[in-house]
């Protein structure tokens, strides 16, 4: 019988495969982003569905890293998770690791928002404040522009998903800035 899933039956799940403090709370910014922009965009009634699109998209990336959105999509299958969460989920590893893009304008905003939101942390991270509550659009893209800094987040993917959403570079920074700032005290505090 497939299944939806709720937030709390995400929560264990996403818990049962990520012990490390950084992957939880990643996962939990970018359920708050995506919660954000779900509301931004005119699907406010599919906000839940989209946290949890958001809450477990790396749900096998600590234990799985070779097999990231490969693995998840067995553990998924196996739990007769909704496909259409499966295909969410697995769409932001587009051309990394898997070959499922990202149709749906949710699927766009993952795949373009969550490098950009470990790239936006690690910028917050430098502030005094350690706060995205502060953070400005130029902060961000000095430090963008810098090959060696947040090296670990694609910049060529961020891109392409600004490009996939027809929005312009800074407009998609800026935006995920807000959408982070909405959520900032709930994934500070894991």
């Amino acid at each position: 019988m497939i299944k939806a899933i709720s937030r709390e039956e995400a929560w264990e799940l996403l818990n049962k495969y990520n012990k490390e403090p950084f992957h939880l709370r990643h996962a939990v910014t970018v359920e708050g982003v995506m919660r954000y922009f779900a509301n931004e965009l005119g699907y406010a009634n599919e906000k839940d569905f989209w946290g949890i699109v958001g809450l477990l998209h790396d749900l096998d990336f600590e234990q799985f890293p070779d097999e990231h959105c490969i693995k998840e999509q067995e553990i998924m299958h196996d739990l007769n998770i909704d496909e259409c969460l499966i295909h969410a989920v697995a769409s932001h590893g587009y051309g990394l690791t898997v070959d499922i893009k990202p149709e749906h304008e949710m699927e766009k905003v993952l795949y373009a928002t969550d490098e950009l939101t470990g790239l936006i942390g690690a910028v917050a991270l430098m502030r005094p404040s350690k706060s995205v509550s502060d953070l400005e659009l130029k902060s961000v893209k000095k430090k963008y522009k810098s090959a060696n800094f947040a090296a670990g987040c694609s910049r060529s993917v961020i891109e392409n998903g600004a490009a996939m959403l027809g929005w312009e570079l800074d407009d998609l920074i800026n935006r995920t800035i807000l959408a982070m700032r909405s959520c900032e005290d709930k994934y500070s505090r894991i």
